[in-house]
């Protein structure tokens, strides 16, 4: 849906209320109310047959009967009226609505539809935009308007707060109004089920008002676009997320609550940090991180030093730190010598910095002062315990004063924990009011400081740019695509090893040697042909962990060995599992485990977010979604890599510290691998490589198991992030007969690009970029190369020379809006390589693919001296306009 359909919900210049009413218990009074209140300054118009006026208003029996079309209407009735009201106000011209009823879901009309389909039917059909329903409502602060159910207004400021929670939405509100703390928006999304995050994100992402944004969660329902929308965002500002449903139970509840699908949490959770997004558990954490948001800058590192009147609290802020990850700053030197000279000698002489309990303002402010100017250091948290030598008052004014006094310079965030209530109470107050964050316990402040340190690693990873590796060729997948495909055909659904070792070969993935064996004769003749020693284990679709009914028997070394074993296999698996069916036996090659360490990689299918790849230790009760480190596909070497240091920080997985245990590399390339897999057969459900035998730089699988879907699942839009389009790689040739690739950038680029963009002349650089401007930083890089297909493109020609080296010649990109309607390009080519037909080649492939995705146009400005892009333009089809005010060409084309 548009971006500009919700245009009049944030700035409304006339509000309708659809069941207003002089009830202080209705809805619909209380709406009016708030709306007045707040002292929004455009038309109130109270629609209801009931009153001939409400709060001094003058109503309007029908909607008919309005003077105006409103921007918004807020619907306060009964569900079962709402769809013949949306249906109305649409007709009328009303262009968004907000629905308050809650239980449309499960009210039927008389042809059995719920009033929320009607509803969302009746929107639709003119293009008419419902926040909810089951909302509280939203306010606008800057404007006055709090068209909302909620018990006070929000004070203005820059953050944006939206939520599927309406009672979540009253207890923020009333928190932060009494520290002080405003929003640009404050939505309720209840059920959101027509205007959901993704669009709202969009829309806050562009909003300058907007500083942060702050969810709620209950459910998503739309992955991929909240996904692209979140990482967009999240470039720019930092967007803070709390989600319900950490358990099953919680999660039950949730969906209940909105509606919602039911995914794994720990799958949201990879969701989120992929997106850059940065989590917190309740709602402690969530005001504490709004304290941070509204009153802090971008850290510039990590390094905090801590400065307190006592131990204690010192000590608890330093456990908080390093159990959350973060990092204690060191003191230099010279920084050390500057506060012996101001401290007595019996402080502790590094960080934490105790000044003694008796210090006073004069002695905080000269140590905070030397901190500030220290070097070494990211941030300073202040720590304060009360005190009978010390006014604690006159500590935070002092503190103030420092911390104003090194605003035109280096400015380090500082951060405060005045600990106690009456005593504290004073202090706290001056603390918000000179917006410096302030917390009620150390652990807090340090939590606090964790989150901006988090949010920051979430940050350098969207601009992490992957290790390069040669690319994935994959010469066998046809035939193991067609064996997937016969075996759904079949109904064939669960393939075990010896069944799905050819697939996972396809791709790369060591598997060791197997044979199907349906008797023990045939087990011998497979152990021969194998070589002993070997493995024996029983193979039956009713034994999910063969080792727990002793079905697994290693090291045979004979054909004795082979026969005494498949006997006695078969027997245990009878009197442990009557009824298990047993197909027969896989004989499997004896791999060398003598100093390997034993890993489980799995893939689920999560039903909000698709295929997720888990990475863990395994064992019977073995829950992926609980015992394993998470990660959505596609990866690369630095995404994998993060998901393995992921998975020992959290201790799924562990290193053993054996002779030829665990190697990054190797287990990364492991899981890039098997996201390739898991991109190219939509077929896949679940995979479970258990136990996978890490030998340093050898990877082997022993055992599989593989699902397939029942029925074919859509392989584009099954994936939460969109994969690298590998089908738009093209070959063509350029006038001096050389061949050169046409394709999507990719992040592993950016050292390539870098070269390229260094390689333009001076001239070419100024009518690229419309001026002088400096060689590209890293982060402005990786914002070109680490692209979001779903949403840009890129296309690059590249040319490889005889040593298989790849180099840039041209490159063509275009942002586009989130309605679809505009493609703005802008394009370079090499500059020894110019006049060669590589332009027209990438701006001819450009416009291909967004006809193809049906964009609305493409266009683009280039300056008066580079008149070659503007002909070019024109000989492909582009209507040519010259501005001479700003000196610029425009270049249009219709799609």
């Amino acid at each position: 849906m548009s971006q500009r359909t919700l245009a009049p919900l944030f700035k409304p210049s006339s509000v309708a209320v659809i069941g207003a009413s002089s009830n202080p218990r209705r809805a619909g009074h209380v709406v009016i109310r708030n709306l007045i209140a707040n002292g929004f300054s455009g038309p109130i118009m109270p629609v209801t047959q009931k009153y001939q006026a409400v709060m001094g208003i003058l109503t309007y029996p029908a909607i008919e009967a309005l003077p105006i079309k409103p921007d918004i209407a807020v619907i306060c009735t009964r569900a079962c009226r709402v769809p013949a009201i949306v249906e109305t106000l649409a007709q009328f011209g009303c262009p968004a609505a907000i629905v308050m009823a809650s239980g449309m879901h499960d009210t039927l009309t008389e042809d059995g539809h719920s009033a929320l389909e009607l509803a969302l039917e009746n929107a639709k059909r003119y293009g008419m935009r419902l926040l909810g329903p089951n909302s509280l409502g939203m306010m606008v602060p800057a404007i006055g308007l709090n068209a909302s159910l909620a018990h006070t207004s929000a004070l203005p400021g820059k953050i944006a707060f939206v939520s599927q929670s309406a009672a979540l939405c009253t207890t923020v509100l009333d928190w932060a109004n009494n520290k002080g703390i405003g929003f640009s928006v404050f939505v309720s999304l209840g059920d959101a089920a027509d205007i959901r995050f993704g669009e709202m994100l969009d829309y806050l992402g562009r909003d300058p008002n907007t500083r942060a944004i702050l969810l709620y969660i209950d459910s998503i329902k739309n992955s991929r676009r909240f996904l692209s929308a979140a990482r967009a965002a999240s470039r720019h500002k930092p967007i803070i997320v709390v989600k319900s449903g950490r358990s099953q139970e919680g999660r039950f509840a949730a969906s209940k609550h909105t509606g919602g699908t039911i995914g794994s949490d720990s799958v949201y959770e990879a969701a989120f940090r992929r997106a850059g997004m940065l989590r917190v558990q309740d709602l402690t954490e969530l005001f504490a991180a709004v304290e941070t948001l509204a009153h802090s800058t971008p850290i510039k590192g990590e390094r905090l030093a801590i400065l307190s009147n006592g131990g204690g609290p010192a000590v608890l802020a330093v456990d908080e730190l390093i159990t959350r990850g973060g990092k204690l700053g060191t003191l230099s030197e010279q920084t050390k010598g500057k506060l012996d000279a101001v401290l007595p000698a019996t402080w502790s002489g590094q960080n934490p910095v105790d000044i003694i309990g008796d210090a006073d303002a004069q002695r905080y402010g000269l140590v905070l002062d030397i901190l500030l100017d220290a070097p070494e250091l990211d941030a300073v948290l202040v720590l304060h315990s009360p005190s009978a030598l010390g006014d604690s008052s006159a500590i935070a004014q002092e503190v103030i004063r420092i911390g104003e006094k090194h605003k035109q310079g280096r400015m380090l965030n500082i951060l405060t924990n005045w600990s106690g209530e009456d005593a504290a109470y004073e202090a706290r107050r001056r603390f918000s009011a000179a917006g410096i964050p302030t917390y009620r316990t150390p652990e807090g402040a340090a939590g606090a400081f964790m989150h901006m340190v988090e949010f920051r690693r979430n940050q350098k990873l969207l601009q992490q740019v992957p290790q390069s590796v040669p690319k994935a060729q994959y010469p066998h997948t046809r035939e193991v695509h067609h064996h997937l495909e016969m075996a759904t055909a079949q109904g064939r659904l669960q393939l075990e090893t010896h069944e799905a070792t050819a697939l996972l070969s396809a791709y790369g993935i060591n598997t060791i040697a197997t044979e199907f064996a349906a008797n023990a004769a045939q087990a011998v003749a497979a152990a021969q042909k194998l070589g002993y020693p070997v493995a024996l284990k029983i193979q039956s679709p009713d034994l999910i962990h063969k080792s727990d009914v002793q079905g697994v028997t290693l090291n045979l070394a004979s054909d004795d060995d082979i026969c005494q074993a498949a006997n006695a296999m078969q027997d245990r698996v009878h009197q442990t599992v009557p009824g298990a069916r047993i197909e027969g036996m896989l004989v499997q090659k004896m791999a060398l485990t003598a100093g390997a360490q034993e890993i489980r990689v799995a893939v689920i299918h999560d039903p909000v977010f698709g295929p997720a790849i888990c990475l863990g230790e395994g064992g019977s009760e073995w829950d992926p979604t609980r015992d394993a480190a998470v990660a959505l596909p596609p990866l690369n070497m630095a995404l994998a890599r993060y998901m393995v240091i992921q998975a020992l920080k959290t201790h799924k997985l562990k290193d053993r510290h054996l002779p030829l245990g665990l190697n990054m590399e190797a287990i990364c390339l492991l899981l890039t691998r098997l996201s390739d897999l898991i991109i190219d057969c939509p077929q896949v459900a679940t995979l479970d490589l258990n136990p996978v035998l890490a030998a340093g730089e050898n990877i082997t699988v022993l055992d599989i198991n593989l699902t397939l879907h029942a029925e074919p699942i859509e392989n584009t839009s099954r994936l939460a992030i969109m994969p690298y389009p590998k089908e738009l790689e093209e070959i063509a040739s350029i006038k001096d007969g050389r061949q050169v690739t046409l394709r999507p950038i990719l992040p592993e680029d950016e050292p390539k690009h870098h070269e390229f963009d260094s390689s333009l002349s001076a001239e070419d650089r100024y009518k690229r970029y419309f001026g002088v401007r400096a060689p590209m930083t890293h982060e402005e890089m990786a914002v070109l190369t680490q692209i979001d297909y779903a949403r840009e493109m890129a296309f690059i020609a590249t040319e490889t020379n005889e040593q298989g080296v790849e180099k840039t010649l041209g490159a063509i990109r275009a942002t586009i809006d989130p309605d679809n309607t505009d493609a703005e390009f802008a394009m370079a080519v090499r500059s020894d390589n110019q006049g060669l037909g590589i332009g027209r080649l990438l701006l001819e492939k450009l416009i291909r693919y967004y006809r193809q995705n049906g964009t609305g146009a493409i266009s683009g400005y280039t300056m008066f001296e580079n008149r070659n892009m503007a002909s070019l333009a024109k000989s492909l089809g582009f209507t040519v306009t010259f501005d001479m005010e700003e000196q610029l060409i425009y270049m249009h084309m219709p799609l």
